[in-house]
């Protein structure tokens, strides 16, 4: 006679993350999940920590959130992030509770219980949906990979191995809430004919005039803090926009404007209204494959050097374009080939090959239709799901 046996799966643990240590398990589970992989791009550890922890983020002052890990024999499983955005919701008129830093093991069941957990949490804070992933602001990284497990990522999105979008289409409830969009771009030898003529008929016609920073213009002056005073304005009707505040503004310009190459940096100015700054382009060399060296996100000992000649002596050949942005009325004289023209001219001078072009909504035809004048394609996207509860 033929005994069949099954194995019994012990049972899945739900813990709260209450203090430091379990904080920094809930950071490196990532690390350790991803760890060989060829595609996915760790995160600065201390970016991380940064953005976890209430007494370093100022967004915390319009979100809460609750970090949660699954265990299965005692050992980490899962990870998932709960957050509500008061801001948001009340801009968009939603009781929307998000999921952000959701990874888990090919197990239906870890990913099952980690979003349940989210969505009882969010119940308890009176919301009645759920979406993401998403983080605290839009200045975190957002959407579940779909397309492009095969593409290097960046320091910027979120890599996840192609089960993961395979547990969201077997899980009820769950449908498409957004997606994002992005571009691999060829610099070219040339600047198109477009972005050059149409950049000197902008600048007579309408008299704009493209404007390199210095740093104490940025910093000082607050030019910086401007730049970000104006993603409020041309970003403030994307999707589950949080309006930025005056503490999120100095905290982004520590991030990215005190770190930057101001050759990478371009503004656009309208000299018919005292030089108002009517449109930027922030962009940074690529450190993607200096941080594949790292140690769990951290640049000691050697990573540190990698990142640098990256960063500082641009010894990569790809170029990441992090944040563009024209202000609403600027946008029908087309200031944005002001800022291409420019920044390509500073793209070759470096010898940049490529441009990795951020997630843009797959809506968003305005900007998607720049790339038709240039050797592009279309290589990873990203999706946010949602859900009622």
């Amino acid at each position: 006679m033929q005994i069949t046996t099954f194995a019994v799966m012990s049972p899945i643990e739900i813990r709260k993350v209450t203090d430091k240590r379990g904080l920094r398990q809930f950071i490196r589970f990532y690390y350790d999940l991803y760890s060989g992989s060829k595609y996915a791009v760790p995160f600065l550890y201390f970016d991380e920590i940064n953005t976890l922890r209430r007494d370093k983020n100022p967004s915390f002052e319009c979100c809460d959130a609750a970090y949660f890990m699954a265990y299965r024999d005692g050992k980490p499983v899962g990870r998932v992030a709960a957050i509500i955005n008061r801001r948001a919701n009340e801009r968009w008129n939603r009781r929307l509770v998000r999921f952000g830093w959701f990874d888990f093991i090919d197990d239906i069941d870890v990913s099952r219980q980690l979003l349940e957990t989210v969505e009882q949490w969010g119940k308890d804070q009176g919301m009645n949906e759920i979406a993401g992933p998403l983080g605290f602001t839009d200045m975190d990284r957002e959407g579940m990979l779909i397309e492009g497990f095969e593409e290097l990522s960046t320091a910027y999105v979120n890599y996840n191995y192609p089960y993961y979008p395979r547990h969201m289409e077997q899980l009820p409830g769950w449908q498409k809430d957004n997606d994002y969009m992005e571009y691999h771009v060829r610099v070219p030898e040339v600047v198109p004919d477009k972005f050059a003529k149409l950049s000197a008929m902008i600048q007579k016609r309408y008299n704009l005039h493209v404007k390199k920073f210095t740093s104490r213009e940025l910093i000082n002056e607050g030019k910086g803090r401007e730049i970000f005073h104006m993603i409020n304005d041309t970003y403030k009707d994307l999707y589950g926009y949080s309006h930025l505040s005056e503490r999120q503004i100095d905290q982004l310009v520590d991030s990215y404007i005190k770190k930057a190459d101001l050759n990478l940096v371009t503004g656009v100015i309208d000299a018919n209204c005292n030089d108002k700054m009517v449109g930027f382009g922030i962009t940074f060399p690529s450190f993607a494959r200096a941080m594949q060296h790292s140690n769990h996100g951290s640049l000691w000992p050697f990573t540190w050097w990698r990142v640098l000649r990256a960063l500082k002596w641009h010894k990569t050949d790809t170029v990441d374009l992090l944040l563009i942005g024209v202000l609403p009325e600027y946008r029908s004289k087309g200031a944005n080939a002001l800022i291409f023209d420019d920044l390509i001219r500073q793209f070759q001078r470096y010898g940049f090959r490529w441009a990795e072009a951020m997630p843009q909504m797959e809506t968003n035809e305005a900007v998607q239709s720049h790339w038709q004048y240039l050797e592009s394609r279309q290589h990873r996207r990203h999706r946010c799901y949602t859900k009622k509860i």
